[in-house]
């Protein structure tokens, strides 16, 4: 309540009156007494005005309506995922890499995980290789429509040239069958390339086919002749010149050297002008080109021949091979032929 100088008061809890003669801070002022004219300060929540009364017993309480509280938006809960759906097409036994992510969004490590998405249990054997040494083996069994964790990939070990071994025989009433094998290399510039939703895993990974199915291809045991003759007889051409029998392709490949040497005089002359920069380009180039070419054909191996020196150019032709496709494996080790001075590439 707001009182003016001059305003007559009462105080609520001893009845006293006044008369208000000064405002103060704080919420207070100046009251001069009545009874025995001494002026005193007072608090404003102690006074009412001389003419209002105090009702001592109230007939109507007071209640005390709460305000209207900000309505907060219902967050649904989320749902358990749920793993019992039909696979209304499977993909057979697949790896999964599941990215375990740090603060800052980037995957620490993996955790690697076997999807069985078919109707058969196998056995398995797991073997990683990093830096074509054996770092990790599993060894279990796997159940129909299962998922089944086999340890962990660091992010750093990407570097490492993993390879995945996999061999896999399926149970039956009958026993084991006959065993079905795998080599998955891990090559980062793929690896990086998408993610998609795993099956019973549910979850986004980067996920990678092993085997379509845990049966094993039949062998055409139960086959006749005729019958097995008729499925893998080839179509009789008729070649009309012999352009059409031998196409540049075959000619070509007829005529492919299995072998490259990039020392810089077998490639261009003159070649005492260049830098050493410019000399790994060339090098390089020739390179590129052979490897391409050799995959255009589909030539089986290659060994490309770099010396030993400081190791700068075989070091550059390591590292565009992890990034090219169709390069199944590759490695730098002694050969009878050429010693430690060439990289042998084996194509998928």
């Amino acid at each position: 309540m707001l009182f003016s100088i001059g305003t007559r008061v009462k105080f609520i809890n001893t009845n006293d009156t006044g008369v208000v003669t000064a405002l103060l801070d704080n919420g207070m002022v100046n009251v001069l007494l009545d009874q025995v004219e001494m002026e005193i300060p007072a608090f404003l929540d102690d006074l009412i005005r001389a003419e209002d009364q105090i009702d001592e017993s109230p007939s109507i309480k007071a209640k005390i309506v709460p305000g209207k509280k900000a309505q907060k938006l219902a967050v649904p809960d989320i749902p358990e995922p749920n793993i019992q759906y039909a696979i209304l097409k499977s993909k057979g036994l697949q790896l999964a890499f599941d990215p375990i992510l740090k603060l800052d969004a980037h995957a620490e490590r993996y955790k690697i995980y076997l999807i069985n998405d078919t109707k058969d249990e196998a056995l398995f054997t797991l073997t990683l290789k990093l830096k074509n040494r054996v770092d990790q083996r599993f060894n279990g069994k796997i159940g129909t429509m299962a998922v089944y964790e086999v340890g962990e990939l660091l992010f750093d070990q990407l570097n490492d040239h993993p390879v995945f071994e996999v061999e896999c025989w399926r149970v039956t009433t009958a026993g084991t069958e006959a065993r079905l094998h795998k080599s998955l290399r891990i090559k980062p510039k793929q690896f990086f390339k998408k993610t998609t939703m795993a099956p019973l895993l549910n979850k986004q990974v980067h996920l990678f086919r092993l085997f379509d199915q845990l049966k094993p291809p039949s062998k055409g045991k139960d086959e006749d002749l005729q019958t097995y003759t008729k499925r893998n007889a080839r179509p009789i051409v008729q070649w009309n010149n012999i352009q059409e029998r031998f196409p540049m392709d075959v000619m070509e490949f007829a005529e492919f050297e299995p072998e490259l040497d990039l020392h810089i005089e077998h490639l261009i002359k003159d070649h005492q002008k260049l830098t050493n920069p410019e000399i790994i380009r060339v090098q390089l180039f020739h390179f590129e080109q052979y490897i391409s070419k050799a995959i255009r054909l589909g030539v089986d191996r290659v060994f490309v021949i770099h010396g030993v020196g400081k190791g700068k150019l075989r070091n550059e032709i390591a590292s565009r091979l992890l990034q090219m496709d169709h390069i199944k494996t590759f490695k730098n080790e002694f050969h009878p032929r050429y010693g430690y001075g060439a990289t042998e590439i084996v194509f998928e």
